[in-house]
This record gives structure tokens, sequence and C-alpha cells, in this order.
């Protein structure tokens, strides 16, 4: 095991109706090859097992952990108060539901010490089910940018919140907006527009998606990219024209997200209306082909792109 002289990430776990998975993520934690200086667990407001479930599993800890349960205030509040108690070079946090690959830590605070200029290092993750099988990894169907993600972000280039680590000196006292309805986009582009990001090729982490995610609503995360863009526009380096290309493009490529879900109807007339988003002619077409092909062909192939990929990378447990 490695250490590091400073010892230097404060770790929080938000956690909320999770008793099933949380205990799975406090335990990737314990096996990081760079350990945390502190972990910090809140709990805000569970109405299941949880808080039984995390007194029960942080007696294993083997460093410094602190566990708060109170009542539901929301996740931005939530990370807002773990932030208050980081007093660490870096802040990282992870959903209870999630999973750390055992050298998350080490690899991304190796990255920031090589990148002095990187607010963030951000990494691509597993898609993983409720029963952590991998059925999809984010590098198989998104590309991040290295350096200056702004542009990517604009556009909805996202990478997913268990892949970061931040430094905690970016972050100020209340970095996540409690009235936002997505916690972590609009911090991304307010640090982007002054800082650096730094890219991590390695897959890092696993991101869980099951029946009780909240990002399941992809209309309203549309919604919310756009109100969070506005909310920050006199931050980003751009024009009023090229803020409004941006949206076009981004609503373009949600349009063909609409689609992949079944919401034929919205995709058509989100392409329709955003098509100067789109790169090329041929680019349309084909996205106009896709929509108009039968849904069964669709659900089909994703069964089976689902089941090469159980097939091929197995379940998480096998990689911790």
């Amino acid at each position: 095991m490695q250490t590091h002289s400073d010892n230097a990430v404060f770790v929080a776990v938000p956690s909320y109706n999770h008793e099933r998975f949380v205990e799975e993520c406090l335990r990737s934690i314990f096996r990081q090859t760079l350990p945390p200086a502190k972990l910090l667990v809140i709990d805000d407001g569970s109405r299941d097992d949880s808080v039984a479930v995390i007194e029960r599993v942080l007696k294993d800890a083997p460093f410094s952990a602190e566990f708060i349960s109170r009542e539901n205030r929301g996740l931005s509040a939530t990370l807002n108060e773990a932030v208050s108690y980081a007093d660490r070079k870096y802040f990282a946090y992870i959903g209870s539901d999630d999973i750390w690959l055992p050298n998350f830590l080490e690899a991304q605070v190796r990255l920031l010490e090589e990148r002095e200029n990187a607010a963030l290092a951000f990494s691509h993750v597993f898609v993983i089910d409720e029963n952590g099988d991998i059925f999809d990894r984010t590098d198989n169907w998104t590309a991040f940018a290295d350096g200056n993600m702004l542009p990517t972000l604009m556009t909805g280039g996202i990478f997913s919140s268990p892949g970061v680590v931040y430094r905690r000196d970016v972050l100020g006292e209340k970095p996540w907006n409690e009235d936002s309805k997505l916690e972590d986009y609009e911090l991304y582009l307010r640090l982007a527009a002054q800082h650096e990001f730094a890219r991590n090729e390695q897959v890092l982490a696993a991101w869980r998606q099951h029946g009780r995610n909240t990002s399941d609503d992809f209309g309203l995360m549309v919604d919310e990219w756009l109100a969070a863009q506005e909310r920050s526009r006199g931050l980003l380096p751009f024009s009023d024209e090229e803020i409004a290309e941006f949206q076009t493009k981004l609503r373009y490529a949600a349009a063909r997200h609409f689609n992949r879900t079944g919401n034929r109807s919205r995709a058509a007339k989100a392409m329709w209306a955003n098509r100067k988003g789109a790169t090329s002619l041929a680019e349309q077409a084909l996205d106009a082909v896709r929509i108009a092909a039968p849904r069964r062909l669709f659900n089909a192939q994703r069964a089976r792109r689902r089941a090469s990929a159980r097939s091929r990378y197995g379940n998480i447990r096998e990689l911790l």
C-alpha cells in the first residue's frame, strides 16, 4: 500500500435510501491503495435501514471515519455540509450506491500532483446494474476533452461524478447550488470557466444505474443543463451567439437520447427544431432513419449490446 506524506484526501459519502448498496460503497473506500485522511458519511434522512448498515460497516474503517445522521436536506446541501468539514488538499465524494476501484484515489491524486493548474481530475467509469453486472463503460459512447473542458460541457458532455477528485481550495465554502435540480453541472461550468480539468484515461469507478436513479429523467436533466448555463452566463467566456450555438448542439444531441429511450415524438420535434446543431446533412439523415426504425429492432440491438458487455466485462466485484 502506498502512502503520500500529507495523506491528502478528504472523502465524503452522501447517503440516501441505499441500504442495499451502501456497504459495498464503503468497503470500496476501505480498499483504496491510497487511504483517505478522513471519511465523512452523512445520511440525508434515509427511510430505509441505511443508518444501521452504515453504523455497522464503519466499525471496520481502517482510518478516521465520522458519521452524521439527520433529516433530509437534499444532495447539494449535504455536499456543502461535507465540504465545510474538509480540511485536506483534495476532496472527493461518492454516492452511496456507487463504487471506486482500489486505485481510484491514488491514480487521481497522482494526476493532480502532476497537473498543478487543474481544478479536478476525472475518469471514465463502468456502468453497472443493481446486481453489480457491468453493462457498459462511458468511454464506449462518449469522449471528453483534456484541459479545456468548457466547450464539451456546453454541449452536454458530462463525466460521471464517481470519477472525480477536486482540489479543495477551488471549491470555496458552498460550491454546490442548493436550488439546482442537478448537483454537479453548474459547479463544473464555473470551475471550467477558470481552470483546466485533468482527464485520466483509466476507468477507475463504477456508476450504478437502477430504478431509483434520479438521472433517469433525461428531459429534466437537459432543462437543468440549459438553466445552469443561463445562471452562469456572466462567467462564461462566450458571446451570446456562441452560447446559442452551443445550446442548439446540446438540444440536438439530447434528441438522440429521447429516441433511444422510446420518446420518438419528442426526439423528432427536438431534432427538427435544432437541426442546425447537426454536424452535416448526412448526420441528420441517419438520425431520421433511426427515429423511423421499428422500436423492436432498437430494443433487440440494445439487449444484445448489454449481454455482450456483461459477458466481456463481468461483475464489478471481480475488479475489487
